[in-house]
């Protein structure tokens, strides 16, 4: 997430009420999580197992729970809490804005684009041309949809990240100020709900096709040409390239890559990154043609059993 504009570390300092290390006149562009940080950016860290891979990252300015020596070129803020200072940051620069309209004034939607009844488009939205949007989509603050794009009944575009901290007293969210990035030519199911990253964009590239009811976490990135089925659940952080099909009642575990021209097979639990060009089946999920092997040979345990009992 950029800035409007440049701000001081200074200013920064000031809006959390912070210490800080470096310049005044530091300059900082935006924030953003780790794994989408880039120069400019604030990146948070509140544990030591992750130190060193925030103060290592891109990141120019690193918000932290303790003083440590600050790498040349960055700077530092000190925070007792660096994820509430965080949702402070994000609340400031991307403050809740309530809408009264079931389009708002600020949308804006392309030439023969057509919105069906009872669909909400909140502020800042841009639709592109030739797309139909089918009666009872709810399209968040701040979603971009690019032409040709279809989005059947009841689909969500928007909703916050799922992203908590377990702290003694309940659980803390993580405010979501990121968006949802919709390419050209994708279809979009009934009932599917796509989050909106938290600092960055959840990216559905051109010509991806959705069946109903397939659930999207944040900052996941869908490349070009996928093709996913009913039910799938895909968690949040994840990369799944181009040209990758994934079959019906797919759960994908967060933070993992699937690879170009990969087949996932229904019903399977994917915990790990996989390679593209193959076939994969089963939870956790392995090659498909090792897991079809592994089935024949349970298949045959009874009778070797049988013929064990007999010795």
């Amino acid at each position: 997430m950029k800035f409007p504009k440049p701000y001081s570390l200074k200013q920064i300092a000031g809006i959390i009420n912070s210490e800080y290390i470096g310049a005044d006149d530091f300059s900082v562009l935006g924030m953003n999580e780790i794994h989408v940080v880039e120069e400019g950016d604030i990146v948070f860290v509140d544990h030591p197992k992750y130190y060193d891979k925030a103060l290592n990252s891109k990141a120019t300015v690193v918000l932290i729970n303790k003083k440590v020596d600050c790498p040349a070129g960055k700077a530092l803020l000190i925070s007792e809490d660096p994820f509430r200072d965080f949702n402070v940051l994000t609340d400031y620069f991307k403050p809740f804005e309530k809408s009264d309209l079931m389009i708002s004034k600020s949308a804006k939607i392309g030439k023969n684009t057509h919105i069906q009844p009872n669909v909400f488009i909140g502020n800042n939205v841009e639709i592109g041309d030739d797309c139909i949007i089918h009666p009872n989509v709810c399209i968040y603050d701040n979603c971009i949809i690019g032409d040709h794009v279809t989005i059947h009944a009841g689909t969500v575009l928007g909703a916050d990240a799922f992203y908590y901290k377990n702290r003694p007293e309940g659980y803390d969210k993580l405010l979501s100020g990121g968006r949802v990035v919709i390419e050209d030519h994708v279809d979009i199911g009934a009932l599917c709900t796509i989050d909106r990253g938290v600092t960055g964009d959840t990216t559905i590239k051109k010509g991806s096709k959705l069946d109903n009811q397939i659930q999207v976490g944040h900052d996941t990135v869908i490349g070009q040409k996928c093709l996913i089925a009913s039910q799938t659940g895909i968690a949040g952080c994840v990369v799944i390239e181009d040209e990758v099909t994934i079959w019906g009642q797919v759960g994908i575990i967060s933070g993992i890559t699937i690879g170009k021209k990969a087949v996932i097979m229904a019903q399977a639990g994917i915990g790990r990154s996989l390679e593209g060009g193959k076939s994969y089946l089963g939870s956790p999920a392995g090659e498909s043609r090792e897991k079809f092997r592994e089935l024949a040979h349970l298949r045959s345990l009874p009778s070797i059993l049988k013929e064990l009992n007999k010795q």
